[in-house]
């Protein structure tokens, strides 16, 4: 074996010094074919960190000697094929490839067809996010106007129950993640069953979350028990959805194909769940229970104003029909929940991961957490995004209340919110086209940078028509914040490969903890922002409120946005996966493959 392996050596050396594209080589031993491959993966690395320089961010990758031999050995069967493509290159067009452009064996055509997915595929495993879209929507619009106009809880125990329930979501969110890694493998993969199992629970918590119990003193707990269940559910759900990504193809053209679809879903979902929740519990927020005398005069800072916003409250006949049409609308969305995860699971086949080592031996979990947490492209994309969904989920959740108190768009709110998912439904094609076209980042910039001059306008006029302006272009926003991060981590978790290719099964910890950061800064938001209405004055139960606590909903839907918006778009530019970087990790990832 070592007098062939010498002899294949000889002839391609030979072949290349006539061409004159190699030095000449005085070493004849075996030690030398194992010199080859070694200084072929040198060049590998100095590839990638000349690329990775043009991101101003310098990445260091380290491969194991393992895998080394294991790249020795393949190269030392397929030299002779290599030396013969190089010398039918420069026969045709009297040149090298460019050393910028490092030769690799193609993956081979039934490769491919394995790991292109149907649009049936797409389809299925997009139904998997509509129910996580669905409840959320119909949570972040109403559950906080729920809380105090309906279950009648102060301003103080709604914020307590929102910044709880999020901080409690947010820390089981790596426990969750954690759970998952150390999972076995089953007959339906190793993510499936989580989703499968958590279903029906989380089911039958939501309802309960919109259910008003007849005793008032304990209602605090029991929204927070509910909600503090109904967020460990759904990070179960969409923790273990959220990895499937990885694992349904290893083309990124896929993923991200396959994404689209799911982000196009998402938003479908979105707009499914504000519509039914919107429509079926309207009459819960109209203006004619209240009374018919003008309230003008509370407002004129006259002594009677407090008496007369005190005096405004819900009869009970109102809140027996809110509590009713809200527990339809809750039953209706836990249907959705049902139906979209039996598609999902009966259109989706998880794969095993095909790029760790051929090993069951996993890295710990702490070491794992560690070479995540370290990882530079993953802590620039996660607190980029962190600050612009919180500022869109800070719009979420005040934006109902604004509309009923501070621009007098009572009757008209639940028709603006569909407006603007159907937009932000319709443009996901849109930004998937110019993602493709001009880069991710790039996309992220004109995407969300777009909706903080509207959303001055609807601050400052607060019209119905100029709401319904704001509606359809704050929908193209919300289109690329939602579609942008679940398309670029996929990306960072490939970089991750490439510099760590020796570990295995650390997906679940990139999107456990990146949902942990998210959920935990809005936990704290949402919390704050209640809180200011409390300190503001906020009247529960209210036909009207006072100045301060208008003056506090323009802030809460203006301001305070923008800048987390602005903030984010600033670190967001020091992201260094550019295109570049994304084209030499797919060519990576496939000779690792190999």
């Amino acid at each position: 074996m070592a007098a062939e392996s010498n002899r294949v050596v000889n002839e391609g050396q030979e072949e290349l010094r006539s061409s004159g594209a190699v030095a000449h080589s005085h070493t004849r031993s075996h030690s030398h074919i194992q010199f080859q491959p070694l200084t072929r993966t040198s060049q590998w690395q100095a590839t990638l960190d000349h690329t990775r320089s043009h991101g101003h961010t310098h990445h260091f990758i380290t491969s194991s000697h393992t895998q080394q031999q294991r790249y020795s050995c393949r190269l030392t069967h397929s030299l002779t094929a290599m030396t013969k493509v190089e010398r039918g290159v420069q026969g045709s067009a009297g040149k090298f490839t460019k050393p910028s452009e490092p030769f690799l064996p193609k993956t081979s055509p039934q490769t491919n067809l394995n790991q292109k997915l149907s649009i049936c595929s797409k389809l299925c495993f997009a139904i998997g996010a509509a129910p996580k879209e669905v409840t959320a929507s119909a949570s972040a619009f109403f559950l906080q106007i729920y809380l105090l106009d309906v279950a009648q809880i102060n301003a103080f125990q709604a914020s307590l129950v929102l910044f709880i329930g999020r901080v409690w979501g947010a820390v089981t969110d790596p426990i969750i993640g954690f759970l998952i890694t150390k999972s076995n493998w089953t007959k339906i993969g190793r993510l499936m069953p989580w989703i499968l199992g958590c279903t029906p629970f989380l089911v039958v918590s939501y309802f309960y979350l919109w259910f008003v119990p007849p005793f008032i003193t304990g209602r605090f707990v029991w929204y927070l028990v509910f909600y503090c269940l109904y967020q460990t559910l759904i990070n179960c759900f969409h923790v273990s959805y959220s990895a499937l990504t990885m694992f349904i193809s290893t083309d990124q053209k896929e993923r991200d194909s396959a994404t689209a679809y799911r982000m196009t879903v998402e938003v479908m979902g979105t707009l499914l769940g504000a519509a039914i929740q919107g429509q079926i519990v309207a009459s819960a927020h109209t203006q004619k229970h209240c009374p018919t005398h003008n309230m003008s005069a509370g407002y004129l800072g006259n002594s009677s104003g407090a008496e007369i916003v005190k005096s405004l409250v819900h009869s009970q006949e109102y809140l027996s029909h809110a509590k009713e049409v809200y527990m339809i609308a809750a039953g209706v969305i836990g249907g959705v929940f049902l139906l979209c995860t039996t598609v999902m699971f009966l259109g989706v086949k998880e794969r095993e991961d095909p790029y760790g080592p051929k090993t069951e031996e996993q890295i710990p979990f702490m070491q794992g957490f560690v070479q995540v947490m370290g990882h530079v492209p993953y802590l620039i994309l996660t607190a980029a995004f962190l600050l612009i969904t919180v500022a869109i989920q800070l719009t979420q959740s005040n934006f109902v209340l604004f509309c009923t108190y501070a621009a007098g768009l009572r009757e008209h709110f639940q028709n603006i919110v569909v407006v603007i998912l159907v937009s932000a439904l319709l443009s996901i094609p849109f930004w998937q086209w110019f993602l493709q076209r001009f880069g991710k980042k790039t996309a992220a910039f004109c995407g969300i940078t777009w909706i903080v001059p509207f959303t001055m306008m609807l601050v400052f006029i607060p019209n119905l028509v100029v709401a319904y302006i704001v509606a359809v272009s704050s929908g193209l926003s919300i289109a690329a914040s939602l579609l942008l991060p679940w398309s670029m981590l996929p990306d960072v978790v490939d970089d991750f490969r490439v510099s760590n290719p020796s570990s295995k099964g650390h997906e679940a910890i990139f999107y456990s903890f990146y949902v942990f950061f998210v959920k935990l800064a809005a936990g704290i938001t949402l919390g704050v922002s209640t809180l200011c209405l409390q300190f503001a004055g906020y009247k529960t139960g209210g036909c009207e409120q006072p100045p301060p606590v208008v003056y506090t909903l323009k802030l809460l839907i203006g301001a305070a946005p923008i800048a987390f918006i602005v903030t984010g778009l600033m670190i967001l530019v020091l992201y260094p996966i550019n295109e570049d970087v994304r084209r030499r990790n797919k060519l990576w990832l496939e000779e690792l493959r190999e």
